[in-house]
């Protein structure tokens, strides 16, 4: 019986497209590919949207919109789908995500553009939360990593096209018809699931705890006043609200950690053990390097008189140096060695960044996003496998959920901060070369420490050991 099994064929990509599974298996990655094409098509068009209704002091907030709701979205999707079953929920996280793009696509000033915004990242979240829990309920085990593998390779593709997209409705100059193309993409993934998906098909059981409403939305509270310090007439009330921000950010950890439903491991505020460690690695580095990912492409394009499309693709670069040093280091060993020059790197193309920008070269730009990718793709991997490893025995499977999670609270906090800055520096008046290159500079030095921190966070994950 055992040399049977043994030679039982394994796996195959073909396996993926026949027996019936490849409109399931079409379907999965369209729902992958309306979040993971959404951020880069965005940053590239948004000094046009800014342009049209007057959005240039909200720069920061459209991104971290969109970023904290996959935080609610992730969080809810396993439970969307055990209480209403996996078809109405993705129906439910498809027709969010659709109205949130023709929400965007329709906003006549930002306020409503923002809402569109935060709707779609809420929608986004549950539509990839979905995604995933139809891979186990509706592909058999063999195939798991064969599909996770494939929607990999859909973030890589978004990467490549999302930034053409972007730039060929900025240029067109029919920004809108971005947001409807994406919307029609939602319906026609909201039709694809009703009918595809059987009203039979079961999930596993949702967790007993109730989901952590309080903490997201103390988050959003702490974000918001992060991000409206930029808005404020005087420097004490600009520091007043920084201040508020980082309390409620401070009251947020306190209650993620006593609450029965969290967000982040117990362990996440013990920065001394290697799962506070690791977290705290990837939300410094997050947030000190997403300034470029809110402001790169209207820098480029005010700075360098890029065209919408080249900006968005330096934009892109990063994501792809982190593809490639990803698979460089698959399978290696040193990894204490590897997550070290990693953060490295990402903090030396931070710092790169500051003077390559200001300075109008898009070949040194390039050069510094491409070593802050690479240092990410490098180091990423090994981070999760320390922070899983140093986790307990109980928390394992949670702690290697919260790496995202993290990511993104990282990547929220630190659009808000860049857009506090841009604006403390002007910007809310407008994009003129002269602001841009003041900020071109103190948008990336001003998060140089923070960046600094997540070295020392990393250098305390590797000096860690697991517990036995």
């Amino acid at each position: 019986m055992q040399a049977e099994k043994a030679l039982e064929p394994s796996s195959r990509w073909r396996d993926l497209i026949v027996g019936g599974r490849l409109a399931t298996f079409a379907l999965v990655c369209v729902g992958t590919w309306l979040n993971a094409a959404d951020e880069l098509m965005t940053a590239t068009i948004m000094p046009s949207v800014a342009r049209d209704i007057g959005g240039y002091a909200w720069f920061g907030w459209a991104v971290a919109a969109f970023l904290l709701g996959p935080i609610l979205g992730g969080a809810t999707a396993g439970r969307l789908s055990t209480q209403f079953g996996l078809r109405p929920a993705i129906v439910v996280g498809g027709g969010a995500y659709a109205l949130g793009c023709a929400a965007s696509a329709l906003a006549p000033a930002i306020g409503w553009f923002l809402l569109g915004r935060l709707l779609q990242g809420l929608g986004g979240g549950w539509v990839v939360g979905l995604c995933y829990v139809a891979v186990s309920a509706l592909f058999p085990e063999k195939l798991w990593s064969r599909v996770f593998s494939a929607l990999a390779g859909i973030w890589g593709a978004a990467t490549l096209v999302s930034p053409l997209i972007g730039g060929l409705f900025a240029e067109a100059g029919v920004w809108r018809g971005a947001f409807w193309l994406f919307a029609a993409q939602g319906v026609g993934f909201i039709v694809a699931g009703w009918v595809l998906i059987k009203p039979q098909v079961d999930v596993e059981n949702a967790p007993a705890s109730p989901p952590p409403y309080v903490q997201v939305l103390v988050l959003t509270l702490a974000v918001s006043a992060i991000g409206a310090a930029g808005l404020w007439p005087s420097a004490i009330e600009a520091a007043a609200s920084a201040i508020l921000g980082l309390a409620l950010f401070g009251l947020f950890l306190w209650l993620d950690r006593a609450s029965a439903s969290h967000l982040l491991p117990r362990s996440a505020t013990d920065v001394g053990g290697p799962v506070g460690a690791g977290l705290f690695t990837v939300f410094a580095l997050m947030g000190a390097t997403t300034a470029f990912s809110v402001y790169g492409s209207a820098l480029l394009q005010t700075l360098n008189h890029a065209r919408p499309i080249l900006a968005g693709y330096i934009l892109g670069a990063s994501a792809l140096a982190w593809t490639a040093g990803s698979l460089l280091v698959a399978g290696r060993k040193n990894d204490a060695l590897f997550i070290r020059i990693g953060v490295v790197l990402v903090t030396l193309g931070l710092s790169g960044l500051m003077f390559a920008v200001p300075h109008r070269s898009l070949a040194l730009t390039t050069v510094f996003v491409l070593a802050e990718g690479a240092g990410f793709g490098l180091s990423w991997s090994f981070t999760a496998a320390r922070i899983v490893a140093g986790a307990p025995e109980d928390e394992r499977a949670f702690a290697s959920a919260a790496m995202p999670t993290a990511q993104l609270i990282g990547a929220a906090v630190g659009a808000a901060a860049a857009g506090a800055i841009a604006n403390l520096i002007g910007f809310g008046q407008g994009i003129t070369e002269a602001r841009a290159g003041v900020a071109g500079f103190w948008l990336f030095a001003a998060f140089v420490p923070l960046a600094l921190v997540g070295c020392v966070a990393a250098w305390r994950l590797t000096s860690v050991r697991a517990p036995a």
